[in-house]
């Protein structure tokens, strides 16, 4: 599955720029030229990351994520700039943002960037470790489960999806959602294997914290 990148930028050459060089490395891209049409997409869609230029019209980008961040929403992104001054720096990072772009910049360095963002597993954490209730921790780096103390190993497919889960508590997931965040496009989805990676996860974490939404999908309590 192709990780999805909200581009916000209001230059359109830069904003082509971009969308042709990131395509071309495997990403999926969706554009907004203004504040409030990248607000509304944010709404609409779950991304991967947000690429986020600061100087846009109608919402600025600190702006954007800051009521982003307020709403719940923990996509990691990183602020495109030319804006040098290190208070400029500073409100970046007290609206949210996981890093920080100067423009000019090489296409290679973004892309960087965005690699070593998305390695983290998709959280907008300092802190690897992810408090799931009193008694239960999971690893985003190691993909352990640890309740009271104790490790608890989950595979691939299960890490990616107990991921998903804790990025939407308390919502609906529909069972498309899932099956392309868990199968690359060349994979094909099982929905036996998935009601095995559900019944493991039950086991570990509890049955309750995993609800089954019926001919919809699943919701993660918390």
């Amino acid at each position: 599955m192709k990780a999805k990148i909200l581009l916000l930028e209001d230059d359109l050459t830069l904003s082509e720029t971009v969308v042709e060089f990131l395509e071309g490395n495997g990403f999926e891209l969706y554009t907004a030229y203004n504040g409030e049409d990248a607000s509304s997409l944010i709404y609409e869609k779950n991304f991967d990351i947000l690429l986020l230029d600061v100087n846009v019209p109608l919402l600025n980008g600190f702006e954007l994520l800051k009521q982003k961040r307020e709403d719940g929403v923990k996509t990691p992104a990183i602020f495109i700039t030319s804006l040098n001054s290190i208070d400029s720096l500073e409100c970046g990072y007290e609206s949210g943002c996981d890093d920080y772009i100067r423009k000019p910049f090489a296409l290679k360095e973004l892309l960087f960037r965005i690699e070593n963002i998305l390695k983290r597993g998709y959280f907008h954490e300092t802190n690897s470790k992810i408090k799931i209730d009193e008694y239960i921790d999971y690893d985003t780096n190691t993909n352990q489960l640890y309740i009271d103390n104790k490790e608890y190993s989950i595979n691939n497919k299960e890490s990616l999806l107990l991921k998903l889960f804790l990025q939407n508590k308390n919502e609906t997931i529909i069972h498309e959602t899932i099956y392309e965040t868990l199968w690359q496009y060349e994979e094909t989805p099982s929905e036996s294997a998935l009601r095995t990676y559900i019944k493991n996860l039950r086991k570990i974490i509890g049955k309750e914290k995993i609800v089954s939404i019926k001919k919809l999908g699943y919701r993660f309590t918390s």
